[in-house]
C-alpha cells in the first residue's frame, strides 16, 4: 500500500518556515498554482525563473536565493509528521475549522497551527487585552471580567501575556470557562516561561493558536502581527490597561479595521498604565464600568446581571468594607478625609483600612492611603 500524500497544508506550513515569508508573501507566490506546486518549484527552479522576483514587493534576488536553498534542506514529510505526533492542526482557509471570516478580513493569516480541544470559532467571544505592566487595579478589573465572561458563557481572547491577558484568561479558566489564546512562537516554545502553566492549561482546556510552525522563537514584529489575529477571533475588544502607546492599541487599529467593538476601562488619571485607555474613551469608545456593559455590547441580555454588578474593583471586597474603600482615592487620602466621607469613627476607619490591605485593595503610603 502506498503512503498516504500529504496534504496542501503541509506545504503551507512549510513556506511559513521560510525566513522573511508573511501571509502577503504566502498569497502572492502561491497564486493559482497551490503550495504544492510554489513548493516543487522552489525547490527546483534557478532564480532567472522567478520573473520580477515571485512579484512581491521588497522580495530581492538574494531573499528568493534564500528561500530556494532552505526549501531544499526542509524535509516537508518531516515537519508535517512532528505537527502530526504533536497533536498540532494545521489549517489554512479550506479548512472547515478555520476560525477566521476571510470575507471580511483585510490581512488574514495564510495558515494557523493550533491546539487544544477547542475547534474553529468561539462566538461569542470577547478580546481582554492590556499593559503586561499593569497594576493591582488593572489585573484585579481583568479577572472580575474573565470571571463574569465565563459564567455567561463568552469565550475570553488575548495573547497570554503577563498582566492584563493573563490575569483575564487565568479568572475565566479557574471559572470552567471558554479560553483561546494567540501566541507570537511556534506552540512548543512557550513565552513568556512565567506564564508556563496557563500556556499548558488553556491548550489542555481552551485553545491556543499561532502563525507559526513548531520551532519558531518569538521576534518583535509575530506580536502586532499576533494582535490581529486577536481582534479579528473576537466579536468585541476589550481594553484594560495601556500606557500612552502601549501594544495593546495594535490590537484596537485591528479590530476597528475589521469592525469590531472596542471598549476601554476608565483609569485613574493619574496612573500612567491608564493613559491609553483614557484617551480611547476621550476618542469615542465605549466604557466599561461594569460586566454588562460587555454582554450589553454583545447583544446578549441577562435580566440577572443589570442593576446588580457594582464597580469591578468592588465586586469580590465585603460589604461592610465597601464605604471605605470608596472613600479612597487612588492618589492618597488622610484619615480625617476617609472619616468625613465615611461618618465612620477613627479607631473603625483604621480596622476596615487594614482589612482592606491585607487583601492588597489599598495601601498605606506614610500616613495616607491609596487605592491599589
Amino acid at each position: 500500500m502506498s503512503p498516504k500524500p500529504i496534504p496542501d497544508a503541509a506545504f503551507f506550513a512549510a513556506l511559513t518556515a521560510l525566513p522573511g515569508m508573511g501571509p502577503r508573501r504566502i498569497d502572492a507566490i502561491v497564486g493559482d498554482r497551490g503550495p504544492r506546486a510554489t513548493w516543487s518549484m522552489l525547490c527546483s527552479a534557478s532564480g532567472a525563473d522567478y520573473p520580477g522576483h515571485l512579484g512581491v514587493a521588497g522580495v530581492s534576488e538574494a531573499l528568493v536565493a534564500q528561500w530556494r536553498s532552505e526549501a531544499r534542506d526542509l524535509d516537508v514529510d518531516e515537519m508535517w509528521r512532528r505537527h502530526t505526533e504533536c497533536r498540532i492542526d494545521v489549517l489554512t482557509a479550506a479548512s472547515a475549522d478555520w476560525p477566521i471570516d476571510e470575507e471580511f478580513d483585510p490581512a488574514p493569516p495564510a495558515v494557523l497551527f493550533g491546539t487544544g480541544p477547542l475547534t474553529g470559532r468561539q462566538s461569542p467571544a470577547v478580546a481582554i487585552v492590556g499593559s503586561r505592566r499593569s497594576t493591582h487595579y488593572g489585573r484585579n478589573v481583568a479577572a472580575t471580567l474573565g470571571r463574569g465572561l465565563a459564567a455567561h458563557d463568552v469565550a475570553v481572547v488575548s495573547g497570554l501575556a503577563v498582566g492584563i491577558d493573563g490575569a483575564a484568561q487565568r479568572a475565566a479558566l479557574d471559572a470552567g470557562g471558554r479560553v483561546v489564546g494567540v501566541v507570537g512562537s511556534g506552540l512548543d516554545v512557550i513565552y513568556p516561561r512565567n506564564n508556563a502553566r496557563l500556556w499548558t492549561e488553556v491548550a489542555a482546556k481552551g485553545r491556543l493558536w499561532s502563525e507559526a510552525p513548531l520551532g519558531v522563537e518569538p521576534a518583535k514584529w509575530r506580536f502586532p502581527a499576533r494582535n490581529r489575529i486577536i481582534a479579528a477571533l473576537a466579536d468585541v475588544v476589550v481594553v484594560v490597561e495601556s500606557v500612552a502607546t502601549g501594544g495593546s492599541l495594535h490590537t484596537v487599529d485591528a479590530a476597528l479595521e475589521r469592525d469590531r467593538v472596542v471598549m476601554a476601562v476608565p483609569g485613574p488619571v493619574t496612573s500612567p498604565q491608564s493613559l491609553g485607555t483614557n484617551r480611547l474613551l476621550v476618542q469615542g469608545c465605549a466604557p466599561v464600568s461594569e460586566l454588562s456593559d460587555v454582554l450589553v455590547a454583545l447583544g446578549l441580555s441577562d435580566s440577572s446581571c443589570g442593576g446588580q454588578v457594582r464597580e469591578l474593583t468592588e465586586r469580590h471586597v465585603d460589604e461592610h468594607l465597601v464605604d471605605v474603600l470608596e472613600a479612597v482615592d487612588y492618589d492618597g487620602t488622610s484619615i480625617d478625609t476617609v472619616m468625613a466621607r465615611t461618618g465612620l469613627e477613627v479607631s473603625t476607619v483604621l480596622s476596615r483600612l487594614s482589612e482592606l490591605e491585607s487583601v492588597n485593595h489599598v495601601k498605606d503610603i506614610g500616613g495616607w492611603w491609596q487605592r491599589s
